[in-house]
């Protein structure tokens, strides 16, 4: 058999082998079962026109920047009150997930301020939240000083005082209400399961829509399946149970990061467990996560329906029997399901390891054989030893495929990220961008058969390779095999793609 031959064979073993090791050491693979069909849900009556109808919102308004100490923080804050007398009913804003700066809020809080409810929005904290920490307590407890500072007001009526929560909000606020300081609880596009349920069943949706290969959404499981924060897994049923106030929960049927059916399941549960039938659930047909026209526009009805809501209050607490939930039909396709626990010897102190170990090996050898250099203790003249050079050759362009390979995932899953929010022209982008991924990794495998061969060669030619050589030839070789490894492990050998 020829020289080539023998490699082809060599890559094909080992691409087989590979692909094995990969099935055999993956967890359970995420398969959300069908949600099960709810007759009630396809059938809901349309939302009272009662309940959209025009308001006005011309009214003068004052706006004031104030500073409201939270323990070891200060949060900046700003009021915007009707200039009209009286006391008026008020509500403070719960940031989603993300830096929350209250010019999110600016164009909602102002108009509802005109239309005549008291708003407070506010800039969340740094201190004691970041991307991996998150203590949606904590969080709570800003909201209820926000409330506190609303409810002192001369202008606010403290009986209709209340909190609004979007997303990662809406498992802040019900913990905020056990306080009796706080008068009713709106809740948009709350998911009301875990975080981690929400992130993967959004994630699967999104990939659906996308219409990825089935591979690139066992890569991203397993990675979540990595993920040890502990907000994760936070249970929000308990805090719904516990909510005795009205509430006005919210849903665009065009949000594809909220599974608006099993979440609206949860909450009816929860708040008639609570003994609470003060709520009202409506389903806004086009609005998006943010009740906003493909991240334009405020959907219309949306406002209208918050400020005629609030703007009513007792009367509107309890809804007309038959009316709590009510709108355009929201269709749900999967369950909401647990991401699988990523093995031990695949969790994120062993993936944190083995990258270490590669990078170290990738910039360990470079950096060794220029020190020796320039010691002038030089490795092995070219001259004297003509295979080092081919080897080095090989071994480098081994390594820049490594970090190219590395990179490619990160910018892949960026990737993904941007087009779960914008979905235009996604489809070819992403079969691009992972065709990519799995050529690089296929060209890594190669790359390190071929590497292997030719130390191989060159040894039964004679070659004697130094000690620093062999460091350099270990290292880059022994680096490679373990991102190969973990390549197994997210299935970028794996079939079908």
């Amino acid at each position: 058999m020829s020289e080539r031959g023998r490699l082809s064979v060599a890559v094909a073993a080992l691409l087989a082998a590979l692909t094995a090791t990969g099935y055999l050491l993956s967890p359970p693979a995420f398969d959300p079962p069908p949600l099960r069909e709810d007759v009630s849900f396809q059938h809901l009556p349309p939302q009272p026109a009662a309940e959209v109808r025009p308001v006005r919102h011309d009214g003068p308004i004052v706006t004031q920047e104030i500073v409201v100490p939270a323990g070891d923080t200060a949060l900046a804050a700003t009021v915007r009150a009707p200039a009209t007398p009286g006391r008026h009913p008020a509500m403070v804003f719960v940031q989603g997930s993300g830096p929350g700066y209250r010019g999110e809020f600016t164009t909602q809080a102002t108009w509802l301020a005109k239309a005549g409810v008291v708003t407070l929005t506010y800039d969340k904290r740094t201190v004691g939240y970041d991307f991996r920490h998150r203590d949606f307590s904590l969080l709570a407890d800003d909201a209820l000083r926000m409330i506190d500072v609303l409810r002192r007001r001369p202008d606010v009526d403290p009986a209709r005082t209340g909190l609004w929560g979007v997303s990662e909000g809406s498992w802040v606020t019900p913990i905020a209400a056990r306080s009796a300081d706080v008068g009713f609880t709106v809740m948009v596009s709350s998911p009301n399961v875990t975080p981690l349920r929400q992130v993967a069943w959004a994630l699967n949706e999104q990939l659906e829509r996308l219409h990825a290969p089935a591979g690139v959404r066992d890569l991203l499981t397993k990675a979540m399946g990595v993920a040890g924060f502990d907000f994760l897994r936070y249970d929000p049923e308990p805090a719904l149970r516990q909510i005795t106030q009205p509430v006005l929960a919210l849903y665009g049927t065009m949000d594809p990061s909220i599974p608006f059916v099993e979440s609206t399941q949860k909450l009816t549960a929860a708040l008639k467990a609570a003994g609470n039938p003060a709520y009202t659930i409506r389903f806004i047909g086009g609005a998006d996560h943010a009740m906003r026209v493909n991240g334009g526009p405020f959907t219309k009805g949306y406002l209208e329906t918050l400020a005629n809501w609030v703007l009513d209050l007792p009367r509107t607490a309890l809804p007309p029997p038959g009316l709590q939930i009510a709108g355009a039909t929201p269709v749900q396709r999967y369950e909401t399901a647990d991401v699988p626990q990523a093995p031990w010897y695949a969790g994120g102190a062993i993936l944190t390891l083995m990258l270490t170990l590669a990078t170290v090996a990738y910039v360990a050898a470079p950096v060794t054989e220029f020190v020796v250099r320039l010691r002038d203790r030089q490795i092995v003249s070219p001259a004297r030893s003509p295979q080092w050079p081919a080897v080095r050759r090989r071994l480098r362009r081994m390594a820049w495929t490594g970090v190219g390979l590395f990179a490619a995932v990160i910018a892949f899953i960026m990737l993904i990220v941007l087009f779960s929010v914008n979905q235009a022209g996604a489809w070819p982008a992403v079969l691009s961008g992972w065709l990519v991924v799995r050529v690089l990794a296929l060209l890594m495998l190669v790359q390190e058969v071929t590497a292997a061969a030719a130390v191989y060669t060159a040894v039964q030619d004679g070659w004697e390779p130094g000690r620093w050589q062999r460091f350099t030839i270990a290292a880059v070789l022994g680096g490679t095999g373990g991102l190969l490894l973990i390549a197994a492990y997210y299935g970028l050998f794996s079939f079908p793609w």
